[in-house]
């Protein structure tokens, strides 16, 4: 998870006091104290010296290109679900980490960094047999849990369990050690190729559906691994229009996305106003996310 944008709470901050300059109030106190006050054009523009350009971009590129293109709340929800399932319960932690106030911001900061990438792609180009080759070497998705023990008895006693009918979710809430996914009996949701330690993503890749693994030892202990689902790699046909986009993406470079960027502000007839600003728009753009 990349921090790209600045944090939504001091774009909102600019926002909220550039509406109130607007109104006549920017000398209103938003502190009193017996030292002096604070106003709002003293912390408006304190705030726009420490953060303005970074604000500034983030909220003409969300404006000029949500004109143009198009980004589903389902894409946002899918890459936020996907941070989540990885990070488990360091969630919230990595949020504050990275400068993000909470899961709304990221969610702004992934859909602006997909209007970035709807851009930019315009200017790359993909080739028949770069999309063939993205089929070829195309692993579908699975889905598994698991029940993660430190030691090799305990995870031969919880397979025996198994092998006797116990419920996998049940057993997994009692012994796993993995605090992400025990409380979801042992549920890891969807992940592909390079998501999971080499050990357990070729043992999870072997199971047909609803089969239970042997106990698989990783650096992180003995797993007991069930696959729940698992996708079907469908025609080149079907999915060519979604590889073409991937191979694109894939070419996409800071300068590739400075010039579409420089392209949409130009076709937008962007003019900055405030001349402390000015070249708020001259810095180089965000990374998409990943």
């Amino acid at each position: 998870m990349k921090k790209w944008a600045l944090s939504i709470a001091v774009t909102a901050g600019l926002l909220g006091l550039t509406a109130c300059n607007n109104n006549g109030g920017g000398s209103d106190a938003v502190v009193e104290t017996k030292a002096g006050d604070v106003t709002k054009d003293e912390l408006y523009n304190s705030m726009k010296t420490r953060y303005g350009n970074k604000a500034l971009q983030e909220l003409v590129y969300e404006k000029v290109l949500t004109e143009k293109y198009k980004v589903s709340n389902k894409e946002v929800n899918e890459k936020v679900d996907k941070v989540k399932a990885e990070l488990g319960p360091q969630f919230a932690m990595a949020l504050q980490q990275y400068g993000y106030k909470d899961e709304a911001d990221l969610k702004r900061s992934f859909k602006i960094g997909l209007l970035q990438e709807r851009a930019a792609i315009k200017d790359v180009k993909a080739t028949d047999k770069e999309i063939k080759d993205a089929y070829d070497n195309f692993t579908p998705e699975i889905k598994a849990r698991h029940i993660l023990v430190q030691d090799e008895k305990t995870a031969a006693e919880v397979k025996q369990k198994l092998d006797k009918g116990e419920k996998f979710e049940d057993l997994a809430k009692k012994y796993s050690k993995d605090p992400g996914s025990a409380e979801k009996g042992g549920d890891l949701g969807w992940f592909g190729p390079g998501k999971m330690v080499p050990e357990f993503e070729a043992a999870a890749y072997k199971l047909n559906k609803d089969q239970i693994s042997n106990p698989v030892k990783t650096e992180h202990g003995y797993h007991i691994i069930q696959l729940t689902d698992k996708k079907e790699k469908e025609s080149l046909d079907k999915m060519k229009k979604e590889l073409e986009y991937q191979v694109k993406v894939s070419k996409l470079t800071p300068e590739i996305v400075q010039k579409a960027m420089d392209r949409e502000l130009k076709a937008a007839k962007v003019e900055i106003k405030d001349k402390d600003l000015k070249k708020a728009l001259d810095a180089a753009p965000a990374e998409t996310p990943q």
